[in-house]
């Protein structure tokens, strides 16, 4: 006698065991011992499966390739073992391991950074060279110079007349100087001053504020990294958390600020959960300083208040006079 398919069972893998897997199938997609895993995800609904798995590659190494082939190997070996449908596996590239000189083992991020954070002491945002304003400047500056030498070189080497422009300068400058009082000549001194002040800025500001300094992995090593690459890392960490569906994330030089949409579950729970997940992103990307985490969540207009729990049996005669 055949037992009808609805009396069988069901078979139900759980997110934890599917991570697992898909951590494991990382570490198996390159070389042995060549890639590391910090961390995992995986959710499961129904028959189909959602992985992301956050490793570190070995360097030298062309990223698109071996990004490529950790991908398929961890979705198509996450499939195999579980029985699940896994469309795609979603993998973040967290740093690049230098291969160590002596063993063909990967040497140790983490241990590196903080040797060379002690070693190197405070590490400094990047300088910017400043190339186009001074470019800019130094173009300007040496066409007027240019054409002042030319004229008056013409007047005293060939005889000429003074140019018409420079006549017409030198009796505007005399009769229209700061201490004239006149619109025009204030508004050239002004000129003047606002230039020099950003002149002055520039010369004693690092700029770059676009990109934040990281722990240098070695002695001598500067490494930095972009904001929008920050925001879009925590931005993804913050979506794995169950209920959370839209994700805002603004990075400054100090700060992260999260905004996320909740479409179901608690407000306080998933919160707590945001926080801790961003939390543990931002811990991940080696920054010399420590980002402040400011996050809000909102309820999405679909939203709706989790069911409160039912009373226990026996309660409500317990409860009645």
């Amino acid at each position: 006698m055949t037992t009808p398919p609805a009396e069988r069972g069901t078979t139900t893998v759980a997110d934890r065991v599917v991570r697992r897997i898909a951590e494991r199938a990382a570490t198996e997609a390159l070389a042995p011992g060549a890639v590391e895993v910090s961390r995992g995800s995986a959710a499961v609904r129904g028959r189909r499966a959602r992985v992301g798995v956050t490793v570190t590659l070995p360097y030298p190494a062309v990223l698109d390739e071996a990004g490529e082939r950790v991908r398929s190997h961890v979705a198509e070996r996450t499939a195999r073992l579980t029985g699940l449908t896994v469309p795609s596996a979603r993998i973040r590239v967290r740093g690049l391991s230098p291969r160590a000189r002596s063993a063909g083992q990967l040497a140790p991020p983490v241990a590196a950074t903080e040797a060379a954070g002690a070693a190197g002491g405070r590490t400094r945002r990047p300088w910017s060279g400043r190339r186009l304003p001074v470019a800019v400047l130094a173009l300007a500056a040496a066409v007027a110079c240019g054409v002042l030498l030319y004229d008056v070189e013409s007047v005293h080497a060939a005889g000429n007349a003074p140019a018409r422009w420079r006549v017409q300068a030198m009796e505007w400058l005399a009769t229209h100087g700061p201490d004239s009082a006149t619109a025009s000549g204030v508004l050239a001194a002004i000129a003047v001053f606002a230039l020099g002040v950003w002149l002055l800025v520039l010369a004693v500001t690092p700029g770059r504020r676009g990109r934040l300094p990281m722990k240098p992995p070695e002695p001598g090593v500067r490494a930095v990294l972009e904001r929008r690459a920050v925001a879009v890392f925590l931005r993804d960490a913050v979506t794995d958390v169950p209920g959370v569906g839209r994700v805002r994330v603004e990075v400054g030089r100090r700060t992260a600020r999260v905004r996320a949409g909740l479409e179901f579950g608690d407000v306080d729970g998933a919160r707590r959960a945001v926080t801790e997940a961003a939390g543990a992103s931002a811990a991940e990307l080696g920054l010399a300083r420590p980002l402040r985490l400011r996050v809000r969540m909102r309820t999405t207009p679909t939203w709706r208040a989790p069911a409160a729990p039912d009373p226990e049996p026996g309660t409500a005669e317990r409860s009645t006079p």
